[in-house]
């Protein structure tokens, strides 16, 4: 057996070069490339074997400079779903704050079961020049470093003191990128002194290496305990997560719907699982979901959820399911998750599932009059939808005609990108999804300033796909960097920049419980009242954008919006960012549906006192889901 010799960060490379995903008979890289920022830590080192392998063969691992380690995480992160979880991005940082950067990205991956790699510079392992500038000096131990903080946010944790550990931990790390019941952040922290350091690597390390993605089989019994519970339910309703769109089983689910009658609910991950036009098609569910499929699931007497988290939104914080004999059945890869609202578990990939469940439901229908309601239902809401697209609000636009207008130019291909804010919530129950894998909205961690960096991602996974990212101020304030990136490498993205002056989802929740709007809203302090209640800020967001090197484009209406949405799309060679104002306070249809966001128990304010009473009325309604 032959050795090669390198620096620790040039067979990390060369590792990751040669690391492919498989599934059903296709392969692709697991590492599609290197996003990365240099600095202290990681320059002459990761920096080091990135330039080398450049200079050998540009395409064994390509890098892209980004401006942000949070943002870049962000990209590798909606890569990786506009993947199918089958590929992704590493992400390189310097040592101290460059690493601490990417802690939120990390949080936001592991939450929403999405692999990246995330390769955060350390302290020296030596210690020779103990303590280096940025390093933390802890009370605990000097093992203790801020890369730390990695832990508790990935799904696998790796420190690489010694060059001899580097085989374990890469293997250990891809095995966790590939497994889709565990995936997440995976953090290998390198210090910089290690990074740097030559050892004798056996030839074998970089041998092409192929990762199978399995599809695990539901257990026999698990399957028929599901299918007698289904056979006897007279209103089910699927929930459909986005382990449905990661297993690529949406033909699947169209096909048990169309041959049962079930109806389906789409949480934000599982959008798009079926168009809404489908007969079966309900649209969202839970506290953002349309007022179609909520009724549905509040009369169901079983849910058949199939690759969803259950989480507070999904089921409107535990209280969208109200039958009192309500029976679960939970379809998931991971236990974790089929184990949710004490549902019976079907451990299983959603298509192999959803293909046995077909043969296994072979005969059983719902009855005429249940798809006759649910067909009322969803066309009353559809007429709801045409409503708030057509709304014509003056002087301002409603948002929710922003949404219409790009709606109809992303068409049946193009993709929607958004995250945090008044939109997702929006998006999820008026958005009219017509293929999989076009509905690219974050709200498992609903983090502000993904939505650009995440437009990047999708672009960068399908560059053939129109990308859309809306964004509020409030979120394009938060990380606007990447519109560089974007310029850098010509990616056609088209940015549409909603202002409103202010945090319009927090501002609606504010009010909500009881706090009048109080810090959402982007106003001069009152030098009378020393308040932030005075005029509006001259904030000229269109002209940052313009500074950072996009083409900007201000729509003056709704009309002026439709003719600069055209214009943007014609335009070739970087991001277009079009820039549109709407009114914060016209409100889309509502779901009729609750959130559990607690409300002061005590208050000299009559709003919160007034908001604590329908609160504790709301309430009410929650439950348990103890049921075996």
């Amino acid at each position: 057996m032959g050795t090669i010799r390198l620096t620790v960060a040039q067979a990390l490379v060369r590792f990751l070069a040669a690391q492919y995903t498989e599934r059903d008979g296709a392969e692709c890289r697991t590492i599609a490339g290197a996003f990365g920022i240099f600095g202290h830590g990681n320059v002459a080192g990761v920096g080091q074997a990135l330039l080398q392998s450049e200079v050998d063969d540009p395409a064994m691992m390509p890098y892209i400079l980004a401006r942000n380690e949070q943002a870049m995480v962000h990209t590798a992160t909606a890569y990786a779903r506009a993947s199918d979880r089958l590929t992704t991005w590493a992400c390189t940082s310097s040592i101290g704050p460059g690493a601490t950067n990417m802690v939120t990205g990390a949080a936001l991956a592991t939450i929403n079961r999405l692999p990246v790699l995330l390769l955060p510079s350390d302290v020296f392992a030596t210690r020779r020049p103990d303590p280096v500038l940025q390093q933390l000096e802890h009370p605990l131990g000097p093992e203790t470093t801020v890369n730390d903080t990695f832990r508790p946010v990935s799904r696998f944790f790796d420190r690489v003191d010694r060059p001899e550990q580097l085989p374990t931990a890469l293997l250990g790390a891809m095995r966790v990128l590939t497994d889709p019941a565990e995936t997440g952040a995976v953090t290998i922290s390198l210090p910089q002194d290690v990074q740097a350091e030559a050892a004798d690597w056996p030839l074998e390390l970089f041998e092409r290496r192929v990762w199978h993605v399995g599809r695990p089989v539901a257990e026999p019994a698990a399957l028929r305990r599901a299918v007698d519970r289904i056979r006897a339910a007279r209103r089910p309703l699927i929930v459909a997560g986005g382990g449905v769109h990661y297993a690529g089983a949406t033909a699947e689910l169209g096909r048990l719907a169309a041959a049962t009658g079930i109806p389906v609910a789409e949480t934000q991950a599982g959008k798009g699982a079926l168009p809404y036009d489908h007969e079966s098609s309900l649209g969202a569910i839970g506290s953002t979901g349309t007022t179609a499929a909520n009724a549905i699931a509040a009369e169901a007497d079983l849910v058949l959820g199939i690759g969803t988290r259950f989480s507070d939104f999904t089921t409107a914080s535990k209280t969208v399911f109200q039958d009192p004999d309500l029976q679960v059945v939970n379809v998931n890869v991971a236990s974790v998750d089929a184990a949710k609202l004490s549902g019976t578990m079907v451990v299983a990939d959603a298509k192999d599932a959803l293909e046995r469940l077909m043969g296994e439901l072979d005969g059983y229908t719902v009855d005429a009059a249940y798809r006759q309601r649910v067909d009322q239902l969803r066309r009353t809401w559809d007429d709801a939808v045409e409503a708030a697209y057509q709304r014509e609000h003056r002087p301002l636009p409603a948002q929710s005609e922003v949404i219409g207008a790009v709606n109809e130019a992303v068409g049946a291909s193009g993709v929607v990108v958004c995250a945090a804010g008044s939109m997702p919530g929006d998006l999820h129950k008026l958005w009219r999804t017509r293929a999989p894998g076009t509905y690219h909205v974050e709200y498992g961690y609903s983090c502000m300033g993904y939505e650009i960096a995440g437009a990047l991602g999708v672009k960068l996974a399908d560059p053939d796909r129109e990308v859309f990212a809306l964004v509020g101020d409030g979120s394009y304030l938060m990380l606007a960097q990447e519109l560089v990136t974007a310029v850098q490498e010509r990616l056609e993205i088209i940015v549409v920049l909603v202002q409103n002056h202010g945090f319009a989802s927090i501002g609606a929740l504010s009010e909500q419980v009881g706090s009048q709007r109080f810090g959402t809203r982007y106003r001069y302090r009152d030098e009378h009242t020393g308040r932030l209640e005075g005029e509006r800020l001259p904030v000229d967001l269109a002209a940052n954008a313009a500074s950072l090197g996009a083409r900007v484009i201000d729509a003056d209406g709704i009309a002026g919006f439709r003719e600069a949405l055209s214009e943007a799309r014609a335009h070739r060679g970087g991001p277009v960012v079009v820039h549109v104002e709407t009114d914060p306070l016209a409100g889309a249809p509502s779901s009729e549906s609750w959130w559990d966001v607690p409300v002061a128990e005590v208050s000299d304010l009559q709003s919160t006192q007034r908001a604590r009473a329908n609160y504790d009325e709301q309430r009410v309604a929650q439950r348990p889901h103890l049921r075996p």
